[in-house]
């Protein structure tokens, strides 16, 4: 059974139908633990209620310390062989990329409306200004660059003709639950 591990920092919509997929039997893995950068985050109480383990690690707790040692430290400590980004907003350096296997999903078909600043709204109304034809979403690992790590997984669909950015959203959102879901049965029921 793989072990993975959740960076988060707001309500980790991700994490939870990962972890949903596992109580109902379909995703042969475990989610160990659910690190956060705020102090604030839902995916806190998120985690506690599916008892998962959840800490807060961020400047504000640890003013001294290297803050990708201390995730390092704690995903390695937990097993963890694949990570989620589950809406993390901090970018991620060479000690985390190159000792995990990280996966993020970004709500847009990469290399269109992907880079620093692109990510939520700013993605859908960037797609509804540029008039896109199509939108989706991109399964992908994690380097050192935003959003240039390798495509495991695209989705789309057309737009609909009276689209705004938050109906938009909203449907890219119900898409990337599904990604997720595959991209990781995929990689855990093996």
């Amino acid at each position: 059974m793989k072990n993975i591990g959740i960076l988060a920092s707001y309500n980790a919509s991700g994490f939870l139908a990962l972890q949903e997929a596992i109580n109902k039997g379909i995703l042969q893995a475990k989610i160990k633990i659910l690190i956060t950068n705020n102090n604030n985050a839902k995916a806190l109480e998120n985690a506690k209620n599916q008892g998962v383990n959840a800490i807060v690690i961020n400047h504000k707790k640890y003013p001294k310390e290297n803050i990708d040692t201390l995730i390092k430290d704690e995903f390695k400590k937990n097993a963890c062989e694949y990570i989620l980004l589950s809406g993390y907003m901090k970018k991620l350096g060479s000690e985390l990329t190159s000792n995990f296997k990280i996966i993020n999903s970004h709500p847009a078909l990469l290399p269109k409306f992907g880079g620093k600043g692109m990510y939520g709204t700013f993605v859908h109304k960037a797609v509804i200004e540029a008039k896109e034809q199509m939108s989706g979403c991109t399964i992908h690992y994690v380097n050192e660059e935003y959003d240039k790590g390798k495509i495991i997984l695209q989705k789309s669909f057309y737009l609909k003709e009276d689209e705004n950015f938050k109906s938009l959203e909203e449907r890219v959102k119900d898409l990337e639950k599904k990604a997720l879901l595959e991209v990781f049965i995929k990689l855990c029921n093996i």
